[in-house]
């Protein structure tokens, strides 16, 4: 079987007696460990949460329409509800009435979880430098990516995406608890 072909060739399918007899054909092993593996999943099964605030989230929106195509990312649909997400894509500036209802939302979220700012509005304010509003996502939450851009491309979100993988990727199993705030009530 040559490299980059999905096709197998009818004398290349090994039949259940050659797998049970020990012949593994062509396949070759495969070994990793098991945090590699769980990382992989992890990082190719983000499902994120919808915050979109300003013209950063017409952005977002279109990467995940048919032309940027999120899901080949494992990001099939985006979750309305805080319990089914494990990532935060917060695009847009983020006004101090709705820095409370981000705080909730992430608290809601299961650990693991992520946060992606998107623009230059959540990052540090972008150029609205008033009481109003948040310079930056990360005084509410903590967060992982920066995307720059106002507004940033949609090929600028997945790049911010595909740098998050790579960070899910190189974490230990428990590595998500070092970011976890702690709990002082106990």
């Amino acid at each position: 079987m040559t490299i980059g072909t999905d096709i197998l060739r009818p004398d290349q399918i090994l039949t259940p007696d050659q797998v049970a007899r020990g012949m593994t054909g062509d396949a070759g092993v495969v070994t990793t460990t098991v945090e590699k593996a769980v990382n992989w999943a992890r990082s190719n099964a983000v499902w994120p949460a919808l915050f979109g605030l300003a013209c950063c989230a017409i952005e977002m929106m279109h990467t995940q329409a048919s032309r940027q195509d999120l899901s080949r990312f494992g990001m099939e649909v985006m979750r309305a509800s805080p319990r089914q997400s494990d990532m935060i894509i917060v695009a847009g500036r983020l006004s101090r009435k709705m820095a409370p209802v981000i705080r909730r939302i992430y608290d809601q979220m299961p650990e693991p979880k992520w946060v992606i700012s998107m623009g230059d509005c959540a990052s540090c304010g972008g150029v609205f430098n008033n009481y109003a509003l948040v310079q930056g996502v990360d005084e509410i939450i903590p967060v992982d990516v920066y995307v720059p851009g106002c507004p940033p491309r949609p090929e600028a979100l997945i790049q911010g995406i595909l740098k998050l993988h790579e960070k899910i990727q190189a974490e230990k199993l428990d590595g998500w608890r070092d970011r976890a705030p702690q709990d002082d009530r106990a």
